[in-house]
């Protein structure tokens, strides 16, 4: 499952999503990071560049081109969330912490989520 956190230079969860900086991909596999990779988005600088809907684009953009299945993040606007949901997106809010902890998190609640209910 590829999961993407909001990051800071410390490893912590940035909370800021759409003014983040950089963000992590992380690639979660049976409830373990696989793999680990961070990007420098500038989303800080390029969000007030253009409309809202330019800034929304280049984020999808990218989420599209590294396979993104789940957003950990703290806080995402309204606008945002929607757009992700429409994009079929699993967004998880209220992460907070380190932020390999919180992509494993949110990889285990939709897991949790696919298993049948037990009886």
């Amino acid at each position: 499952m590829v999961v993407c956190v909001p990051v800071m230079s410390d490893g912590q969860i940035d909370p800021r999503w759409g003014r983040a900086a950089r963000v992590a991909i992380v690639d979660v596999e049976d409830g373990a990071v696989a793999g680990w990779w961070e990007f420098d988005v500038a989303w800080d600088d390029l969000h007030d560049v253009g409309t809202e809907g330019v800034h929304h684009a280049r984020v999808a953009s990218f989420l599209r081109e590294q396979g993104v299945q789940v957003v950990a993040a703290h806080h995402i606007g309204p606008g945002m969330v929607t757009m992700l949901g429409r994009m079929g997106l699993t967004v998880r809010l209220g992460a907070s912490g380190d932020a390999r902890q919180a992509a494993l998190a949110a990889a285990a609640s939709v897991i949790r989520e696919d298993q049948p209910p037990t009886k």
